[in-house]
């Protein structure tokens, strides 16, 4: 495992870190996969409350009972659930007492999607001055911001210099909206997390598509994705949800490759960033803010179906969604749209929103 500086607080992390969202119904077998994890060298755990129906922190907390190497964790507190100070307190209370720990070494300012919601963490009596209050009493050794607005909005934050660390949605698809981010992280010398490194699963389903991404033929698509994160000036840590022991094995593995990418590999990423993959939708969630209150970014999920595989295959995952409970009969329907342009307005990488939501309400009508 290769290791590297977290901002200025001193402590090395694991390039590879695991995200603890992914874990199945079997709690025993999660702690093992948590530990074997720790055993090839990853000592960065992220988890949350309500990962994987409420259950995430309790895993790690019955691996943190055995664990074979020294670990950092991290967690969070959303201001939609913990408005108050002294809701964030109990919050961490809860957290510590869930994974057994003396203390929370990253504690994260969660899924802050804008600078409205920034500036309710913020607020007197707020999600900040709760746990800026813990930290001086030792509860947690360092601050952090979980967001997924756009990077100059990510800047501002950063240069309020309230924070020790970032975890922001960064990938091959939508690294452009974020890098400004990232490169503001840089220059103030504080940590950079990625998640959804892999699109959110768009790109280990769909492995021939991002074939582009391998540098080496004994590579897998995963493992390039990964990498490319990696290799990227800035970046930390590279998070990945992993629940069974061979996506450990497999994502640990990718730090045996250079975590580097050449010229020529990097000019032929961005030019597709540039055309196919930049039109496909990151799911990141800003045009959730549709006052007819349909859930756009499932459904243009399934939209990138139809440009990678097909338009029958976008059917059929509106239908899986539907077997999920993602989607229900009564959820208000593309077709519902009124073309107010809310949504295109807050998308990041500028996607014709309410074309594709006409599209696909004459296949589902």
């Amino acid at each position: 495992m290769q290791y590297r500086e977290y901002g200025s607080t001193g402590k090395k992390v694991s390039v590879i870190g695991f995200g603890g969202m992914r874990f199945g119904e079997d709690e025993d077998y999660g702690a093992e996969v948590v530990r074997r994890a720790n055993a090839l060298g990853i000592n960065y755990f992220d988890t949350a409350p309500f990962y994987c129906k409420d259950r995430s922190e309790y895993i790690f907390g019955k691996a943190f009972k055995n664990m074979p190497g020294e670990f950092y964790v991290s967690t969070k507190s959303s201001v939609n659930k913990e408005a108050t100070a002294d809701q964030v307190r109990w919050r961490i209370e809860n957290s510590l007492e869930r994974m057994g720990v003396n203390k929370i070494n990253f504690f994260h300012m969660w899924c802050v999607m804008d600078l409205d919601q920034y500036g309710r963490v913020m607020a007197p009596g707020g999600p900040y001055e709760g746990a800026l209050k813990a930290k001086e009493e030792g509860l947690i050794d360092h601050l952090v911001i979980s967001t997924h607005c756009k990077g100059s909005d990510i800047r501002k934050i950063i240069e309020d210099k309230a924070f020790e660390g970032v975890l922001l949605g960064y990938n091959v698809l939508n690294h452009p909206h974020r890098q400004e981010g990232v490169d503001a992280a840089i220059e103030h010398n504080i940590g950079v997390v990625t998640m959804n490194p892999l699109g959110g699963g768009l790109i280990p389903q769909h492995q021939h598509y991002f074939s582009f991404l391998k540098s080496h033929e004994d590579e897998t698509v995963p493992q390039a994705a990964l990498r490319f994160n990696a290799a990227q000036k800035g970046i930390t840590v590279v998070l990945a949800g992993m629940g069974t022991i061979e996506e450990v094995e497999e994502n640990v593995k990718t730090v045996e490759k250079p975590l580097m990418i050449s010229a020529e590999k990097e000019k032929e990423i961005q030019e597709k960033v540039g055309t196919g993959i930049n039109t496909l939708c990151t799911t990141c969630g800003y045009c959730l803010k549709c006052p007819k209150k349909i859930k756009i970014s499932s459904y243009l999920e399934a939209y990138n179906l139809s440009i990678l595989d097909g338009p029958e295959r976008m059917m059929e995952h509106l239908n899986w969604l539907k077997d999920r409970g993602n989607l229900k009969e009564e959820d208000i329907l593309p077709a519902e749209c009124i073309a107010c342009g809310i949504c295109e307005g807050l998308c990041t990488q500028k996607l014709p929103i309410i074309e594709r939501l006409k599209e696909m309400a004459e296949v589902v009508k």
